[in-house]
């Protein structure tokens, strides 16, 4: 078995939707980044990788390459998901945090389980996700951004006889 850590954070911007866990979530203001600035997905993604040693989002995901503006962290993570499958890698689970003031996505959590478990063929239980408002510190407590950090477990998907 083996664990990473992913961890990701976007400043606010206008013009653009919010989404988190690959849902839109109604809010006045989106996330900055090269792809849909998912950081929840996007600290997903890094745990996973992490914990396979198969190196960062932005090895396999480079901002600034034309074919991941604006694309959906969710097509990322699915490609990850293949990475890990090609790799003899299961994910056994995977536990979220994401920092922000607002909004408040607790009522969204089982939608967003429902969205990374499909793409990642594993079921929702295997995922938790929670959420902190950073108590006024930070820049997510102050509400300039959001952040998310994830843990991740993963085990081969066949052992050799020792």
């Amino acid at each position: 078995m083996r664990v990473g850590i992913g961890y990701d954070a976007h400043p606010f911007t206008t013009g653009r939707p919010l989404i988190l866990g690959g849902v839109e979530i109604p809010f006045g203001k989106g996330l900055a980044g090269w792809s849909d600035g998912d950081v929840l997905t996007h600290a997903v993604i890094d745990a996973l990788l992490g914990a396979a040693g198969l190196g960062s989002i932005g090895q396999h995901f480079p901002p600034g390459e034309e074919k991941y503006y604006n694309i959906s962290s969710l097509k990322m993570l699915e490609e990850t998901s293949g990475l890990l499958g090609k790799n003899t890698w299961l994910v056994v689970n995977i536990d979220v945090t994401v920092v922000a003031k607002e909004p408040h996505i607790t009522e969204y959590a089982d939608t967003m389980k429902g969205k990374l478990s499909a793409c990642l063929h594993i079921a929702p239980g295997q995922l938790n996700i929670k959420a902190s408002t950073g108590n006024g510190l930070g820049f997510a407590g102050t509400g300039e951004g959001i952040e998310a950090s994830a843990v991740a477990l993963i085990d081969l998907k066949v052992r050799d006889s020792i």
